[in-house]
């Protein structure tokens, strides 16, 4: 490919007298460089690349991409300028890739809490009304034929917007297999850091905002700012008008066809009216606008079921698909992987588990609230959880309290501790806790869970916060193998051996 044609596509201006040079590849790192790639230097969070551009040279790049105004010593190459790298970066890999991205209808899903299950919800409507669909998401990556793996060569690697080098490959995967719409769920990260720059959204969804990532970006206002950035590139926007922040956003959203939503009776386009939870069963609701009467049931339990489902269901509905369809494809929904997930024990357990994800404040409330919800007299919530090592510290206090106010026995242990010392984060968790309530900590994850499940009684529900699908643990050494319901399972397994003996 002729460098100018890959600028071209990624609206780069490319110099007259280097643009007939020839290259293979794009990297954006300098130990992966091979022979006729073009490198791009990114000023990152951590160590600007810039520095490196030498380097890349003596690994065989045929040119560097460099912000203006940075200098960069005893390079031999071309060089392209740019003002943005990251947004530079991100045009090239989708030039590279032949801009598959607007071949296809594109539904972005952004928010703190929900994106997982809105998105596979979606996927399921639209899946079910022929239309060939992919889905980008945590937990897995669908394309119309199947599953596909274009992630880091790391299997334990987790990130919910791939970074541009993978994004724009698994998008050109899914446009061969003839993909008409994607689905993707869109991190206030992967906004800020401008991955998806060069989509332009045919519908943005909006779920909720509360506090998360604070690390990151700092403050709830430039987390929510950076939400906003998908409204600001896309054609319609179905926004929760319940959330404080989804009302500001439809405030401030121009361009975009605003759909508001609402279950609490607030100014809409669309209602979820006559509201009914059925504990463990599920939810049930009706979905009422001026051109749609939707009777909604879904199996999955919780008072965020109604949200997730209402803009799924509602999306779908804009988008043209029969409300048979949209009602069906939801009564059918099982779950979503590590979103409230019970794990199979077998016969003989007088105790149930579930695993989610939950790892905000926000969402280790609704968890709790719901299975509240669906127990039965004289059944005890246990609940398990940590917080992550190098994110919000300021939440690990307020997760204190929640789990203390709703569970009826806190176990506190670690969640990917990363560079932290687990015991240091529990510490502040503990600020949280009522110490006149029901409580132990054991730092160890795995022996949390062997103890939740060996001192099990009968009727307990349990519940393992803070990991759903995940299948690894994060300490300062890596990431580590660890299968919660593997843990759970052999415990379990253990213990009724003990029991027969």
């Amino acid at each position: 490919m002729l460098l100018k044609n890959l600028c071209r596509g990624a609206g780069i201006e490319c110099p007259d007298n280097i643009e007939n040079v020839e290259v293979n590849g794009i990297s954006v790192s300098s130990d992966r460089v091979k022979n006729g790639d073009v490198f791009i230097c990114i000023d990152g969070l951590r160590t600007d690349s810039h520095r490196f551009a030498r380097a890349a040279c003596e690994r065989g790049a045929a040119a560097i991409v460099a912000k203006e105004g940075k200098t960069l010593d005893n390079i031999t190459v071309p060089v392209v300028r740019v003002k943005d790298c990251r947004e530079a970066a991100a045009g090239l890999f989708a030039s590279y890739y032949g801009n598959p991205q607007n071949s296809m209808k594109i539904i972005g899903i952004t928010g703190t809490n929900g994106k997982t299950t809105v998105g596979k919800m979606l996927y399921e409507i639209l899946t079910k009304a022929s239309v060939r669909c992919g889905l980008i998401g945590t937990v897995e990556c669908l394309s119309p034929s199947g599953k596909i793996d274009i992630r880091s060569s790391n299997g334990l690697a987790n990130m919910t917007t791939p970074d541009p080098e993978e994004l724009y490959k698994i998008l050109s995967v899914m446009k061969e297999d003839g993909a008409e719409y994607v689905i993707m769920e869109v991190t206030s990260h992967a906004l800020a850091l401008k991955k998806v720059s060069p989509i332009f959204f045919e519908y943005g969804i909006f779920t909720n905002l509360s506090e998360d990532h604070l690390d990151f970006h700092g403050n709830m206002e430039k987390y929510f700012e950076a939400k906003c950035k998908l409204f600001e590139n896309c054609k319609r926007a179905v926004v929760n008008c319940d959330d404080y922040y989804g009302r500001r956003l439809c405030d401030r959203i121009k361009d975009a066809d605003v759909i508001r939503l609402s279950a609490e009776g607030r100014r809409a386009d669309y209602y979820a009216g006559d509201i009914r939870y059925d504990g463990s069963r599920g939810i049930e609701y009706k979905i009422i606008s001026r051109k749609l009467r939707l009777r909604i049931r879904c199996f999955i339990p919780g008072n965020f079921t109604v949200m997730n489902s209402f803009e799924a269901a509602v999306c779908a509905h804009e988008i043209g698909v029969r409300d048979g369809i949209i009602s069906s494809a939801l009564l059918s929904m099982a779950g979503v992987s590590g979103r409230l997930e019970a794990v199979e024990l077998g016969d003989g357990a007088d105790f149930s588990v579930f695993i989610d994800y939950a790892h905000t404040p926000d969402a280790l409330e609704n968890l709790l609230k719901t299975a509240r919800g669906f127990r039965k007299e004289n059944q005890r919530i246990v609940l398990l959880f940590g917080c992550g090592g190098e994110r919000d510290r300021y939440k690990r206090k307020i997760m204190g309290q929640i789990a203390s106010n709703l569970a009826d026995f806190v176990i506190v242990t670690s969640d990917n501790s990363r560079s932290e010392e687990s015991s240091e984060i529990i510490s502040e968790i503990m600020l949280g806790i009522n110490k006149e309530s029901c409580y132990t900590v054991i730092v160890n994850r795995k022996e949390a869970i062997e103890y939740a499940i060996n001192n099990s009684e009968s009727g307990d529900i349990i519940l393992l916060a803070g990991k759903g699908h995940e299948a690894y643990e994060i300490d300062r050494n890596g990431k580590h193998p660890f299968s919660e319901k593997e843990i759970v399972r052999e415990a379990y397994e253990k213990k009724k051996r003990d029991y027969h003996c």
